[in-house]
């Protein structure tokens, strides 16, 4: 099964993209961030004629994950559901799970955090500390799990296109990257680094400055999988061809190749 990950930065302005995407692509499984649509406004029925079932979970104007899904979709669950964890960004719809072709599918949308030390931030550790302890409390290390999405966190140095041009920024504190250690810790494994450990892979480069044409980005989307699915890893892409063009999102989609039976 291919799985994928895109942060389309609203699919109302992107949705043209992402349907020429869907055909080239071919993902069983894509995962989507910051659609910025609400549930009643989501684009069902197209994804429907392309061959996918799909769910959503967003307010509107702001954020909003989504899964679609050309091997079943079942089992649905948003936000950290089953557990009296509470979301300190409540309302924002920033997790979504299901369950597609026998394999747990979590699509994740971390917070921002905006500035080291503002409340956004302190905000944004205790919804990492609550997707760790809801994983925890809800599934097992020997499950198979794909977990897909923007973490905006860049998990080392290497994810970096110059470490020194984000000193004291979000996305690369030792909090943050403890953060998401935890996760692996727990069990998952970045599936992108099992096959290419080398530097400057990024997912996400700023709209400013020409940073995609001078390749001045982040490695902050992310595919991690549990020990059950990581022998079965077989390929993985970042697609930068669709960060090219005529109003593209500032990230690319990422795929994994996982052979699930």
């Amino acid at each position: 099964m291919r799985f994928a990950t895109w942060n389309v930065n609203s699919l109302k302005a992107r949705l043209p993209r992402v349907e020429d995407w869907l055909q080239y692509a071919h993902p069983d499984v894509l995962c989507m961030q910051e659609t910025k649509l609400s549930d009643d406004s989501f684009p069902q029925l197209t994804f429907q004629t392309l061959g996918y079932d799909a769910v959503h979970h967003g307010p509107g104007q702001w954020n909003g994950v989504a899964i679609l899904s050309r091997a079943g979709v079942g089992d649905v669950t948003s936000g950290f559901d089953g557990t009296d964890l509470v979301d300190p960004y409540e309302g924002d719809a920033r997790l979504l799970s299901a369950m597609c072709g026998g394999v747990r599918v979590i699509c994740v949308y971390v917070p921002n955090g905006r500035k080291v030390g503002s409340e956004f931030y302190d905000r944004k550790l205790a919804w990492l500390e609550c997707l760790h302890d809801w994983i925890a409390a809800t599934y097992k290390p020997n499950d198979p799990i794909v977990m897909m999405g923007d973490f905006n966190v860049a998990p080392e140095d290497r994810d970096l296109w110059s470490p020194e041009a984000f000193v004291g920024d979000t996305h690369v504190t030792e909090p943050e990257r403890a953060a998401v250690s935890r996760l692996r810790d727990w069990g998952f494994v970045d599936a992108f680094r099992a096959l290419y450990p080398q530097d400057e892979l990024f997912t996400y480069w700023d709209y400013r400055r020409g940073d995609f044409h001078e390749h001045r980005g982040m490695r902050i989307d992310l595919t991690y999988v549990t020990e059950p699915l990581v022998d079965r890893i077989r390929w993985a892409l970042v697609d930068r061809f669709a960060r090219k063009g005529k109003l593209p999102s500032d990230h690319a989609p990422l795929f994994v190749d996982v052979d699930t039976e």
